[in-house]
């Protein structure tokens, strides 16, 4: 019987599991003596086609649950798509896009299917997934809230933003294990 926990790790669109910090906090999940998976995922047009990642994810996941999911940008959207399969029909009309109506969420399927969330967000994200988005977020489906001073995405080549190390992620993601 293994009794390692486990660990998924999930890059954001346009991205691979060597993207930013990844690499990084695999290693470092790695040798508190994790098993942690590190997908790259196929290329995706936006956040409306990330079922195609969750079926991705449903073939390929060498495990069936995880004890931590990961997720940068788009990669925490999967980890809210995944928790929430059981059912879930995708919105097809203008709220899509609203912050208060995420497509193909369940929250209460969320809520079931998950012990803890944390999110952690920077106060000047110049994309959908700022402080806005954390607060929505932690109103929604509950969980904990960090909000970080001037970090923009927590990596990203449009910013210029290497993120090579995330060393509070990695505090954050062993309080959960």
């Amino acid at each position: 019987m293994n009794t390692k926990k486990t660990a998924a790790i999930f890059h954001g669109l346009g991205g691979s599991e060597n993207s930013f910090w990844i690499p990084w906090l695999k290693a470092a999940l790695e040798t508190e003596g994790m098993d942690v998976w590190t997908p790259s995922l196929s290329d995706c047009d936006g956040f409306d086609d990330l079922g195609q990642w969750v079926q991705e994810v449903a073939a390929a996941a060498p495990h069936r649950d995880y004890d931590l999911m990961v997720g940068h940008s788009a990669g925490g959207s999967l980890i809210l798509r995944l928790l929430s399969c059981a059912g879930v029909k995708p919105l097809t009309d203008h709220r899509v896009n609203d912050l208060s109506y995420p497509a193909g969420f369940d929250v209460a399927a969320i809520k079931s299917n998950c012990g803890a969330l944390t999110y952690i967000h920077s106060d000047n994200d110049p994309w959908e997934c700022g402080q806005a988005q954390g607060d929505f977020m932690r109103r929604s489906l509950g969980g904990t809230l960090i909000i970080m001073t001037g970090q923009g995405h927590f990596g990203s080549d449009y910013m210029k933003q290497p993120y090579k190390t995330f060393p509070l992620l990695l505090k954050h993601c062993l309080l959960e294990v």
